[in-house]
């Protein structure tokens, strides 16, 4: 199937275009120094009436008058509804995925938001509880014509309005990262999102071949009803060419089964060579690791942004 029929069987599948961006109608909670940065805890509007819990880290020596480059950063899963923005923020959860506070300290300033069902993002009637919840609303969505991973979208591309409104930021130089559920994020947002110049997935790229063979439960944001007909998630993935777009796996991540994955980026880098862009997209397999942000992976993160937003 050609790229661009692809591309619209991809929209239609989501839900259809996203609306017209409402006001972000910002609201500054509290602020924190940290060793290096400041936290800005706040809101922005996804739509109206739907505020999106986040953290803006600002790197010490960034103004308006010395902007920085920035970097979104869409939290991990891993069945902890409890955490969200804060665990990328480096306040709570594994100090592995402490990368929001990591790359402030790099110099860039760093975006962490909730996703739905997250944090903050939990059931507000407090009826249902964590899978329950995100259950109730990946299914509320589908009854409506879309998916969960419409409303992710449409989150993240508030998020880098946010971004692009803010004067320390350099907007030209704007990045996303996402580890685990969050790796998928990247790959979902990247063909709709032409602002984020380097993309960079941690650990996640599950074909549909993938998991019906291994009949894998895996997160919500995978499933894009009707897709499987015209193409598989790294065909998702591919359409984000010819962006910058490092990938990173562990050979033994039983999320992610590795022989589709290493067919999975051959259809990623035929794509990026068919834009005369085959510099722009890497990606790294790491022996014997599994589900995990290795040494080896973070710095190749790090030397990935690094490359393309400095």
């Amino acid at each position: 199937m050609a790229k661009a029929d692809f591309r619209d069987r991809l929209l239609e599948g989501l839900g259809g275009t996203w609306p017209e961006p409402c006001p972000l109608n910002v609201r500054i909670r509290e602020t924190t120094k940290q060793d290096g940065f400041t936290i800005h805890s706040l809101y922005y509007d996804s739509e109206p009436d739907d505020p999106i819990p986040a953290m803006l880290l600002v790197p010490d020596d960034v103004t308006a008058k010395k902007p920085a480059p920035a970097i979104a950063i869409w939290h991990q899963h891993a069945g902890q509804w409890h955490l969200g923005k804060s665990e990328p923020a480096g306040l709570a959860g594994n100090p592995m995925h402490h990368t929001g506070a990591a790359l402030a300290r790099e110099g860039y300033v760093v975006l962490c938001p909730d996703a739905l069902c997250f944090e903050e993002r939990q059931d507000p009637t407090k009826k249902l509880k964590g899978g329950n919840y995100e259950r109730f609303e990946f299914l509320r969505y589908v009854v409506a014509g879309k998916c969960m991973a419409w409303k992710n979208i449409l989150d993240m591309k508030r998020a880098v309005d946010f971004l692009v409104s803010r004067p320390e930021v350099a907007k030209e130089r704007i990045g996303c990262y996402g580890h685990s559920m969050g790796s998928t994020h990247t790959w979902l947002i990247g063909p709709w999102e032409e602002r984020l110049k380097c993309l960079v997935g941690n650990c996640c790229l599950p074909t549909y071949k993938a998991i019906h063979s291994n009949h894998m439960l895996h997160c919500f944001p995978n499933f894009v009803p009707g897709i499987f007909g015209h193409g598989d998630t790294p065909d998702i993935a591919a359409l984000i060419a010819p962006r910058a777009l490092h990938m990173n796996f562990g050979e033994n991540d039983g999320g992610s089964p590795i022989d589709e994955v290493r067919t999975g980026v051959k259809v990623i880098e035929n794509a990026y060579a068919s834009m005369h862009a085959d510099k722009n997209f890497t990606y790294f397999i790491e022996d014997d690791t599994g589900h995990v942000l290795s040494d080896e992976m973070w710095k190749r993160t790090k030397d990935v942004f690094a490359k393309h937003l400095q």
